[in-house]
């Protein structure tokens, strides 16, 4: 499906079936999530916002590893792995869910594809969550078969993303809605097409589903998009940040739960499913959180990059939460932030001392997200 490390690391972390097409276009330098190499650097990351929010980027996420359940008991297996009501979830829909633990902890964030009555995929952020859901099955007492697919994603995103897929499918791309997929070919390459993505703007992810056909599939694409303007590029901190959008391991981990971020749309606690974290969650919600996820702008220069750690947060001279994703946003030019604060200082106009790489700074809480509040961008 991908191939091992030939850098001489000494470890086997694999390849996206993309990976020498992104770099023929540029890529400069790569990170690693879900043990593979995932594009980071095209150059000026503000003008891969600008790309983004103007025109349109195409993002190799091969990192997006789907793990697939199939069987006759997969609904109600899937359904066991999340607080999220997916009881009226429909074939060929989608749904972003939090897996979670006996804790209630949030094991990972991922979108849920239900590509048949009995055949789902979660597509996954940067977490082993396949030996975990084959863990989980393992005593259920549910017929499933749980495994890792031939599927390496594409995030096509930005304003002009609907024109390229127009150009790529045909008019009828157009009625895909919002967080639908569809089962579709181009030239022979087996793909699923969904209006999803991770960049708060209109976009669509491009599922391949043979490896084999990557470096073809990239080409194609970019060959249709460059009349519109499509750049390569990789997902903009500045633009997830803006739109409030999380990255598991900074924003979220084990040790999170969903009523501290906000996301209690996402739980639901009076379906029949004894889910995993269950009672964990109806505690949290009957004795309340001690910290909430807040919106912050902070002051001083403007930032050279996004934070690397941790920032801590002072109020009064005490500690009191911790910064846990940070940028310059060249739109808004304001220093925007996403942090974890005590409940009793998560109110609106709270204004705390912030520990910088430059050292300690103002901070202002604020509403998050930063921009299109309504996500209608992505909806439109």
């Amino acid at each position: 499906m991908t191939h091992a490390d030939d850098f001489g690391f000494g470890t086997q972390i694999r390849k996206s079936p993309y990976f020498d097409a992104t770099v023929r276009w540029g890529a400069q330098g790569f990170s690693v999530y879900n043990h593979m190499y995932i594009p980071r650097d095209f150059g000026d990351p503000e003008q891969n916002f600008w790309n983004l929010v103007n025109t349109a980027i195409l993002c190799d996420v091969g990192v997006e590893r789907q793990v697939e359940i199939t069987g006759p008991d997969a609904a109600r297996f899937v359904q066991m792995l999340t607080p999220r009501d997916l009881s009226k979830m429909a074939v060929g829909q989608c749904k972003y869910v939090l897996i979670t633990n006996a804790q209630g902890g949030i094991l990972n964030d991922p979108i849920c594809l239900r590509l048949a009555e009995d055949h789902f995929w979660l597509s996954l952020a940067d977490s082993d969550i396949l030996l975990w859901a084959q863990g989980v099955a393992v005593h259920s007492g549910m017929d499933v078969t749980i495994r890792e697919p031939d599927v390496s994603p594409l995030q096509l995103q930005g304003p002009k993303s609907g024109e390229i897929m127009r150009a790529l499918f045909g008019d009828e791309i157009m009625e895909l809605r919002y967080y639908w997929l569809r089962e579709i070919e181009l030239d022979g390459i087996p793909l699923i097409v969904s209006r999803t993505g991770w960049s708060s703007e209109l976009g669509y992810e491009i599922y391949l589903r043979d490896a084999a056909w990557g470096d073809a599939l990239w080409e194609r694409i970019m060959t249709a998009g460059l009349p519109f303007g499509l750049k390569p590029g990789h997902t903009s901190t500045i633009r997830r940040i803006e739109g409030g959008m999380l990255s598991y391991h900074a924003d979220a981990d084990s040790d999170t739960n969903p009523y501290e971020l906000g996301l209690d749309r996402l739980v639901n606690l009076d379906i029949e499913t004894d889910f995993i974290g269950k009672f964990a969650l109806q505690r949290i919600r009957d004795t309340g959180i001690s910290r909430k996820q807040v919106g912050l702008i902070i002051g001083g220069e403007p930032l050279k990059g996004p934070n690397t750690r941790f920032w801590q947060i002072n109020h009064g001279g005490a500690f009191v939460g911790k910064v846990t994703s940070a940028v310059y946003s060249p739109r808004l030019q304001q220093n925007i932030a996403l942090a974890m604060v005590d409940i009793a200082h998560a109110e609106l106009g709270t204004e705390f001392e912030v520990f910088t790489q430059s050292g300690a700074t103002r901070a202002t809480v604020v509403q998050r997200p930063f921009y299109d509040p309504k996500k209608q961008l992505a909806v439109a």
